[in-house]
């Protein structure tokens, strides 16, 4: 019998439909399925009552409590529920819920995680569980706690994991020094579309990419075995625990050497469950109240165009317009593995167009070249508060960039969709705490309003879950560069809000709403580079080909081994010959950066320093309008170069890599 039962634990078991009673809808991805939860009769377990319900063809259910505790905490099985239920007893006997969902034939894949999302969905916003649930896994259910909790850091109170498997390679692979098992090996490359190569080569094993479960201290606990040769530590536990711990994370291993030891010494007897029970409620209870993410988004018109283009299966482009910290390793890379599990029927164009230290005044002007230009897109994020406050830029022109974009973006393609997005930096926490609304957030949602833009306003999120003493900003979210800790949030907020769009609204066919007119007839819909080449009149300029700084200076990937034109003396002259609304240029700014001079067609001179706070360590890409409200049709810029220089300055130069026409 104890045979029987442990083949059960690693085989799992098939799956039924329960009867239906009522139902509502919840995606769980798979090409945006939508599936159907529905009631069926309840029953009791252990003692308590089960309600039990489906979700499309997956059985799962709930146990309930005699007395559920204020908040409703509650504990999540992962694979066997019915294997050592000494804790689960103890904790419902105390107040907690019990939940299950049956997608054992999955091991873990995407989709199983999809599934586990529409329940997560289904227990916290319709029976009103904790936000955070305590993972139980035992064997290969640590596939599933690892794959969710690792995509959730956010969600996770506690883990607690008998003889896990955490390495697909030790099992069901068997490529290590354990046995596996070959049939089940194939079935696993099955469910997740892979060759065995790919299978051997998979990089998110629950060993790998815990960084997201340290940054929020999710607590782990593994029981194991101590010779376990089924699953053996040294390829599994012991592995995770190492690389866990180096990045923060905490954890306790303990080896179970008393009673009987089964199965190659994957069966084992649970000492003191009391203890493991007492441990869970320590860190799940009293609940925490956290404010939800759907405080701090705004889905307006939604985002049913690019639902359609994704739930069709075929091809889809999405782009990240933004600086730094769309650039940067971390929640970007988080929205596009989203997008591809939840449409893994669709192929996904991502485009990376973020770039360090530029605003909405350089995104309006690049747009063209470094989004558009690579064919229709579908779903747009753009962010750029946090530069625009860096760099000074006033509110007209951020307003006039922030609707060239929208507006630039609809005419390419009227279907598209955008999501505007405000990220935090230390002087809008500073702001909120004084009763203030930044410059920056109000003009990204007075765009979002007029254009019907989904928008998300992640500077107040960080600051009232600071005040709400969620998290530190010294020690886990750190700087407006965000920590790990800082891009989980930013991308659990994010999808928060591409959930709400996408669970909503059904893959309709596509409709492209009429643009309104603009707010400010001067915006730069029409913003483009415009080369050096159309400079005259070159008076001590000169073109360098393949510029690089001749010192040990930093520079920006995309603004360095390009086509420069570059003057160094004062007095040094050119005109340009342009045709627009608003003339202005990009330069990369170093340690001896100018002042300038310029007039539009003749006009008031005015003068311009080109240095800044970042020139003596870094050639900054720096982008600069000399007017943005000129009338439509031809004009011509006249520049020079002035004889006085920053103060900080080494030199008078300057270095443009393109000018800037609407």
């Amino acid at each position: 019998m104890i045979k029987t039962l442990l083949i059960t634990l690693l085989f799992g078991f098939t799956a039924g439909i329960a009867s239906a009673q009522d139902h509502e809808n919840v995606s769980a991805g798979n090409t945006h399925a939508v599936y159907t939860i529905q009631n069926a009769p309840n029953d009791t377990w252990k003692g308590f009552e089960r309600v039990n319900i489906t979700i499309g063809p997956h059985k799962a259910y709930y146990v309930k409590p005699k007395k559920a505790l204020e908040g409703n905490p509650w504990v999540w099985r992962a694979s066997f529920p019915d294997w050592h239920t000494d804790i689960d007893s103890i904790l419902l006997a105390k107040g907690f819920h019990v939940a299950f969902v049956n997608v054992d034939d999955q091991y873990g894949s995407p989709y199983a995680l999809q599934v586990w999302d529409a329940f997560y969905q289904y227990l916290t916003a319709k029976q009103a569980f904790a936000a955070k649930v305590a993972l139980e896994g035992v064997s290969r259910g640590g596939l599933y706690v690892y794959g969710w909790a690792k995509r959730n850091p956010d969600k996770i109170s506690c883990i607690y994991n008998e003889a896990p498997v955490c390495n697909i390679e030790s099992w069901p692979g068997g490529k290590l020094s354990a046995p596996g098992d070959a049939a089940l090996w194939k079935q696993l490359q099955q469910v997740y579309h892979f060759t065995e190569q790919q299978a051997l080569d998979y990089k998110d094993n629950p060993i790998d990419n815990l960084d997201g479960l340290a940054a929020f201290k999710v607590p782990v606990m593994h029981i194991i075995g101590i010779n376990d040769k089924l699953v053996p530590n040294a390829e599994n536990t012991n592995i995770l625990a190492q690389r866990y711990t180096a990045l923060g994370g905490p954890m306790m291993i303990y080896p179970v050497t008393a009673g009987p030891q089964e199965l190659n010494g994957h069966h084992f007897p649970i000492e003191n469950p009391g203890h493991w029970a007492d441990m869970i409620i320590s860190y799940c209870y009293p609940v925490k109240k956290v404010l939800p993410y759907t405080d701090y988004f705004i889905t307006r018109n939604g985002l049913a165009n690019s639902l359609s283009v994704f739930s069709a299966g075929k091809k889809a482009t999405v782009a990240f317009l933004g600086g730094s910290i769309t650039y940067n390793p971390g929640w970007r890379e988080k929205i596009s593995r989203y997008l591809t599990e939840r449409f893994p029927a669709t192929s996904f164009h991502l485009i990376q167009a973020g770039i360090p230290s530029l605003g909405s005044v350089p995104h309006a002007f690049r747009l063209q070249r470094d989004v558009l230009d690579s064919g229709k897109v579908d779903l747009m994020f753009v962010e750029a508060a946090v530069n625009d406050n860096v760099n000074g830029l006033d509110s007209l022109t951020e307003v006039q960039a922030l609707e060239g974009i929208v507006r630039h973006a609809k005419k390419a393609n009227p279907l598209i969709d955008i999501v505007m997005m405000s990220f935090v930096d230390p002087d809008k926490i500073k702001d909120y705490n004084n009763g203030k609304i930044p410059m920056q957030i109000k003009n990204h949602e007075l765009i979002a309003e007029h254009y019907g833009l989904p928008s998300i306003n992640l500077a107040k999120e960080v600051t009232d879950k600071l005040n709400n003493h969620e998290f530190s900003w010294q020690y886990d979210f750190k700087d407006l560069h965000p920590a790990i800790y800082g891009q989980e949030l930013y991308f659990a907020t994010i999808k928060s809000l591409l959930n709400s769009c996408f669970n909503k609204q059904p893959a309709a066919a596509t409709k492209a709403n009429p643009l309104p007119k603009p707010l400010n007839a001067l915006n730069l819909n029409n913003g483009r580079y415009y080369s050096i080449q159309n400079a005259k009149n070159l008076n001590g300029w000169a073109f360098n080909p393949d510029w690089a700084p001749n010192n040990n200076l930093s520079t920006r990937e995309g603004f360095v081994h390009k086509p420069m034109l570059i003057a160094t003396k004062p007095g040094s002259s050119l005109t340009l010959p342009f045709t627009g609304t608003a003339i202005g240029m990009a330069i990369v700014s170093g340690p001896d950066a100018g002042i300038i001079s310029y007039n539009i067609d003749g006009g008031i001179e005015k003068k311009m320093d080109l240095y800044t706070e970042f020139s003596s360590w870094i050639y900054l890409p720096w982008y600069v309008t000399f007017s943005t409200d000129l009338k439509k049709g031809p004009h011509t810029l006249s520049l020079k170069i002035e004889t006085d220089s920053n103060k900080n300055s080494k030199g008078n130069t300057c270095q443009v890599l393109y000018f800037l026409t609407n």
